[in-house]
């Protein structure tokens, strides 16, 4: 059974106390086996062979450094082709190993994970063998490769007493296959993304390695459950699906949600977009929850995502919003992501924004959620993100944290038991069950919330709807209209160049500066310092702050796997229930055409129209 949380958090306490450990999550892309990923020497000396007290051959593969493996905001991220270069991933891999304390993953258990797709299988065996050439003692891996990025990090926290770590192969909710992406993550033992002062050591050792470690032994069937063993290292092959589930359900009331969703009168559909949360929609929301079997779109995952790009929001989605704003729609839709740890949310007809998202189910956490039954220990989130939060956190008086983009920030407050819910305005949400975002997570937190609002409601009453929930939450503590513009694959110089205008701008700016109709409050480039460990975090985005309480944000995305995604983010608040049914593109225009003017975004990138508007 889970341990409870108070007993985890005392042990975080004693692991970090006695040794700082790394949790390793993986992101990559699947290429062919036949392709070489398999481990080459790259000068013209032949690999050696080391002794090894483990009885397990493992043989020092020469290797020369590759440029371009540092570390972003979720991982390292690049096309497959890139991947495939000689010894690439290799590298990075041995890099890792690398810069941990030898403690901190010798004779250890590690958990491997990915969201199936393509490169995946390949990639698997090439990081089991350098883990076993520097000393792992267990890999724990998902059947076929395959487990989310929140059932990993729930994995290790279950088995804290006795796991290090473990890796991720994915590259999140960017597009798979040959021509695509492929990235690699790792996060801390406590299940977070690792701070930058591991990552940096991971990219200084990329450039100085010179040697791999490589176990001499065969490659492992990752398709059946079971142990294998290679002396004293050992590979098991687990079920991606039982832990997380597990946990689920001792986050929430099943009964509850199943009474919901078991109704005559409540359709349910949700996409997995072929991605890895189809591996747990069936035993989830179909088998223990009570939905019907045809409520799970694009529900099998696949190495190329069906073609599509397992993003979840109201662009890459659009079978699911065609739906939802249909004739005769579903009452409650939602998606997942690549790697299960982005989500999306919608009513009939009805889109939730992710920053209105995180607020609602904060608000409604204490009574609508079992594992909040004390309440909430604090509140945050991500800088760009609304700022509908920190109303909730001020009404409901908790603690609240504005952090930057980067689940690593909120991990650090988790473990200090100084944070319970967050999220991103990125679709991404969570809480400190686990210390990654999690998108099944957030789908089962507002199934919670509408069941918990129709609980007493008889066949034929009329059910309260997911617009009416957001709609009631708007009435009582103000909508903040919200809108991101992406431009994605834009050319890196030209986006640098229009980032480092803008920073000379907030430079020369000074509050009552007008612009257009609006008076600058402040601009800076926002920096953040961490209330537990003391590290500074700068250059986290460009905020213009006007009085009215309305801002706009530039940023360059960190998640991409080529060129730079610029990201502009408009909100403003309006207290006025009479004008919270606006559209929020018609609301926010005088904000927009003011960002697009302020930072000269088409002179510098060349680029007309957004990619992507949420």
């Amino acid at each position: 059974m889970w341990q409870s949380l108070d007993f985890l958090e005392s042990l975080d306490k004693e692991k970090l106390a006695l040794r700082s450990r790394i949790f390793i999550s993986l992101h990559l892309t699947q290429t062919s086996h036949a392709h070489s990923l398999s481990i080459k020497a790259s000068s013209s000396s032949s690999s050696t062979a080391i002794a090894d007290p483990e009885g397990i051959k493992v043989n020092s593969v020469p290797t020369k450094p590759i440029e371009g493996q540092k570390t972003g905001t979720s991982g390292l991220r690049k096309k497959v082709k890139v991947f495939k270069q000689e010894n690439y991933l290799a590298n990075w891999i041995q890099a890792l190993f690398n810069s941990l304390p030898p403690e901190d993953y010798k004779n250890g258990h590690l958990v491997l994970g990915g969201d199936g797709r393509y490169f995946n299988k390949e990639a698997a065996q090439i990081i089991i063998k350098i883990a076993a050439g520097n000393g792992v003692g267990k890999i724990m891996v998902g059947r076929d490769g395959i487990m989310s990025t929140p059932a990993v990090s729930a994995v290790i926290r279950k088995q804290k007493a006795i796991a290090n770590g473990g890796f991720i192969m994915s590259a999140s909710h960017n597009p798979g296959g040959p021509e695509y992406d492929w990235g690699i993550k790792f996060n801390y033992s406590s299940g977070q993304p690792a701070p930058e002062s591991i990552t940096d050591k991971i990219y200084g050792n990329t450039l100085s390695i010179s040697e791999i470690k490589m176990a001499d032994i065969p490659d492992v069937d990752l398709s059946s459950l079971g142990v294998t063993n290679f002396g004293n290292f050992s590979v098991e092959v687990v079920d991606p699906v039982s832990d997380y589930l597990e946990l689920m359900e001792n986050v929430f009331d099943f009964p509850l949600i199943r009474s919901l969703l078991s109704r005559s009168d409540f359709r349910f559909v949700f996409d997995a977009m072929h991605a890895v949360t189809g591996a747990y929609a069936k035993p989830i929301f179909v088998e223990k929850l009570g939905a019907k079997p045809d409520s799970i779109l694009n529900g099998v995952p696949l190495e190329d995502f069906g073609h599509g790009h397992p993003d979840p929001n109201l662009t890459y989605a659009r079978d699911l919003v065609a739906i939802m704003y249909g004739e005769n729609g579903p009452d409650f839709g939602a998606a997942s992501d690549g790697d299960g740890d982005r989500n999306m949310i919608l009513g009939k007809g009805f889109f939730v924004t992710p920053s209105d998202s995180v607020a609602i189910i904060a608000a409604n956490a204490q009574e609508a959620i079992p594992y909040f039954k004390s309440g909430p220990k604090g509140l945050a989130r991500s800088m760009p993100t609304s700022g509908a939060l920190d109303r909730v956190a001020e009404k409901l008086k908790l603690p609240f944290f504005e952090v930057p983009t980067g689940w690593k920030f909120f991990g650090n407050l988790m473990d200090a038991r100084k944070l319970s819910v967050c999220g991103e305005e990125s679709f991404g949400t969570g809480s400190d069950h686990i210390r990654e975002k999690d998108g099944i997570w957030a789908v089962l937190a507002w199934l919670s919330i509408v069941a918990h609002r129709n609980k007493d409601k008889k066949p034929g009453e009329k059910l309260i709807s997911v617009s009416d929930v957001v709609k009631a939450h708007w009435a009582t503590y103000g909508r903040n209209f919200f809108s991101r513009y992406d431009y994605e694959e834009c050319e890196s110089e030209g986006a640098n160049k229009m980032i480092g205008y803008l920073r000379d701008l907030v430079s020369k700016s000074k509050a009552g500066d007008k612009y257009g109709n609006y008076v600058l409050q402040f601009a800076d480039d926002f920096a953040y310092t961490d209330p537990v460990d003391g590290s500074v975090a700068s250059k986290q985005g460009v905020r213009f702050v006007f009085t009215d309480g309305s801002r706009i944000i530039f940023r360059l995305s960190g998640t991409g796997s080529a060129g730079a995604t610029v990201r502009i983010y408009i909100e403003q608040f309006e207290p006025d229930v009479s004008k919270h049914e606006m559209d929020a593109q018609s609301a926010l225009k005088p904000l927009i055409d003011l960002a697009l003017s302020v930072s000269k975004l088409r002179d510098f990138t060349g680029r007309e129209k957004p990619t992507v508007i949420t």
